[in-house]
């Protein structure tokens, strides 16, 4: 077994150790639809002290008050393990991040969407705190399908068969996957900073080569990009990689949610990162292309950051989609960079609450 295997074993051992704790636990879950789930599907649910007792599991209790009302917990899917956190009422609206981050990236406006949705904020599985599966053949279990099957499961077992959707980045490849997968759970999506995958592998240009370095180098066989990335501070590496895509410096990352980004980026996310790479190589490529002439139907906006996109690509934002969306009633370049949520947060949450309506 490799050391990824055996830290996995013991990870699962230790989760499902827990499962009697965590069903007596979602008795007092407060969401109703959580309460009614067999008692399996929650493994752990943080409590307040957890934070200051275990702060390398759960994190610190700075990043939890950014999330007032929200539950913290672990839960299983056919899959994999995801760590998420949910709260608020109302129409339900998933929300999916990219790499290097993790669920922590929509923490400048998840408390208020929670005033009027209730909102979801999942860990991708082999990101933050979710489990690392084994790659299976082909790197399958690392694929977007793998991956928007969780979040389906996810939101089944919070008790949402329809929701709203909104992805960026690998959240948002997975958000594209999930749509042509499930699209009579998707009520309306937002797409952000990506575009779909076929067009990028089948047409790539100098500057975006330059510009997405990243994608050929973790894409190569296990362990070579691991070993190379985790030789560096955490901290070193993915400031360089935030740097890059941020399109003007990191003045919009907030301190302690950057060392939440730093706790979470072991050797077990690097891992599940450089997995989710090798996947949109091969197995995501061959789905992709078997699809390339799909559309997804439902209402969908386009959003992207004009200053993390070189000027050629970012002026064809907008047609690309119009050939894999036919319900597209919106797209916009942004004045910000890759991280959008962080980066223009108040613009993010005005174009949600517009778009996300019945």
């Amino acid at each position: 077994m490799t050391e990824h295997g055996a830290r996995e074993g013991v990870n699962r051992r230790e989760l499902f150790q827990t499962l009697a704790a965590g069903a007596a636990v979602s008795g007092v879950i407060g969401s109703p639809a959580l309460a009614q789930q067999a008692p399996a599907a929650v493994l752990t649910v943080a409590t307040e002290a957890d934070y200051a007792l275990n702060p390398t599991r759960w994190g610190s209790a700075e990043v939890a008050g950014l999330f007032p009302g929200f539950q913290h917990l672990d839960m299983r899917t056919s899959g994999a393990v995801i760590r998420l956190r949910h709260g608020g009422s109302g129409p339900p609206l998933l929300l999916l991040h990219g790499n290097p981050e993790n669920h922590v990236a929509w923490h400048k406006i998840a408390a208020r969407l929670a005033k009027n949705y209730h909102v979801v904020l999942p860990d991708l599985r082999g990101y933050g705190d979710s489990s690392l599966p084994e790659p299976g053949p082909n790197h399958i279990n690392y694929s977007f399908r793998a991956m928007a099957q969780d979040m389906v499961e996810v939101m089944e077992q919070l008790g949402h068969r329809r929701f709203y959707l909104a992805g960026c980045d690998r959240g948002g490849r997975t958000s594209h996957r999930l749509c042509l997968d499930h699209p009579e759970r998707v009520m309306k999506v937002c797409l952000m900073d990506v575009l779909p995958n076929y067009f990028v592998w089948t047409n790539p240009t100098k500057a975006w080569v330059i510009g997405t370095w990243h994608w050929a180098f973790m894409a190569q066989p296990e362990p070579f990009p691991e070993r190379l990335m985790s030789a560096v501070p955490a901290e070193f590496f993915l400031k360089s990689r935030m740097v890059i895509r941020g399109g003007n410096g990191l003045d919009f990352l907030t301190p302690a949610v950057f060392d939440e980004y730093v706790r979470c980026y072991t050797l077990k996310t690097i891992t599940g990162s450089c997995r989710d790479y090798r996947a949109t190589a091969t197995c995501d490529f061959e789905m992709d292309t078997a699809d390339k002439d799909r559309q997804i139907e439902m209402p969908a906006i386009v959003l992207w950051g004009a200053r993390g996109q070189s000027p050629a690509r970012s002026k064809e934002f907008l047609e690309v989609w119009k050939k894999y969306a036919s319900n597209l009633d919106y797209g916009e370049a942004m004045d910000c960079g890759h991280y959008m949520a962080e980066d223009i947060p108040d613009i993010i949450y005005d174009k949600f609450t517009k778009f996300f309506v019945a």
